[in-house]
């Protein structure tokens, strides 16, 4: 399986003066294979949004480079390259409220895209758009609406229809399911599955939800605190977790049995989180991990994979860790 998307040592840094600088995507490389879906969880902080934006040329890169397709894409895009890229790689967006125009209608929303990317005349955007309402479950007669007639759920769809109209390669969605409700929560992932399946996407899924992550995505990586701390096979990861991090994430994700959940004892993370502006040194998770050794506090751990022998000879191809236990 051949890589669709190469992150290479990407960095992306905030100057918020003073002479500070937020270190929020600190030297993160990863391949995403075509027709691919890797989850990417972690901590609210943790950098993922802004990676995903950074791949996708929504924030300048710091240093480091994303290639597509072979080809490495701009450190700074311009609006031609937006519009360029913009039938390769899209992206749904976390917030169905303020991701969509209000002074559009649903209809205007979806075509836009099709309207300044495609030579193709009114009648046919139409016909178009009314495929994708009908796609994500929504009908023809609402594209005259417009998004505030809409419930969350809803406006996600209409997200998913504007980012997809184009058929993109490629497509980041950053949390977009964290501000619906539960039960509407299965039917957009579902949904994701389903064009995934029938278009080939290639998907980099963010979220807070673990099980919804092993679900939709075939790997799975975690990052904490502006970089990747454990990469594997999405089972491996959800219910053989290395790192110490992984561990604690799956072992706080809520149980789907209500009296399991009761008699659960809660996990915690100890220990603050450090400041992505004075990023301490060696491994970041050190001040909250329990399996912490000295060198842990002096020397930064590299992203490999780990022996056999560390792991038992289950050890998976896919699998990388970094942290110190398994070097």
């Amino acid at each position: 399986m051949s890589a669709l998307v190469e992150i290479n040592d990407l960095t992306k840094y905030f100057d918020i003066g003073q002479d500070q600088i937020v270190h929020a995507v600190d030297g993160v490389s990863l391949s995403i294979n075509s027709k691919e879906v890797v989850g990417l969880v972690g901590e609210s902080g943790s950098g993922k949004s802004t990676l995903g934006k950074a791949v996708l040329g929504l924030h300048d890169k710091t240093s480091g480079n994303v290639s597509f397709a072979g080809q490495v894409l701009p450190q700074k895009y311009r609006s031609k390259d937006f519009q360029s890229r913009a039938q390769q790689m899209q992206m749904i967006f976390q917030d169905p409220y303020s991701s969509l125009n209000p002074r559009m209608t649903v209809g205007e929303i979806i075509g836009e895209g099709l309207k300044l990317n495609k030579d193709i005349d009114a009648e046919e955007i139409s016909q178009r758009v009314d495929h994708w309402l009908s796609l994500v479950g929504l009908s023809a007669e609402h594209k005259s609406r417009y998004p505030h007639e809409f419930s969350g759920g809803q406006r996600q769809r209409i997200g998913i229809a504007r980012a997809l109209i184009l058929e993109p390669d490629f497509v980041v969605c950053d949390e977009p399911i964290s501000a619906l409700d539960v039960s509407v929560q299965a039917q957009v992932v579902n949904l994701l599955a389903e064009l995934k399946e029938s278009m080939g996407l290639t998907l980099l899924f963010i979220a807070h939800d673990l099980s919804m992550v092993r679900y939709i995505s075939d790997r799975m990586a975690v990052m904490y605190l502006g970089g990747l701390v454990e990469v594997g096979d999405a089972d491996d990861v959800f219910f053989d977790p290395l790192h110490p991090y992984t561990k604690t994430l799956i072992a706080s994700n809520p149980e789907a049995d209500p009296e399991s959940e009761r008699q659960r004892v809660s996990t915690t993370i100890q220990g603050e989180i450090p400041s992505p502006v004075n990023i301490p040194a060696g491994c970041r998770f050190a001040n909250r991990c329990p399996e912490a050794m000295s060198i842990c506090h002096g020397t930064t751990p590299t992203l490999k994979k780990p022996s056999a022998a560390m792991v038992g000879n289950e050890s998976k191809e896919n699998r990388r860790v970094a942290c110190h236990l398994f070097d």
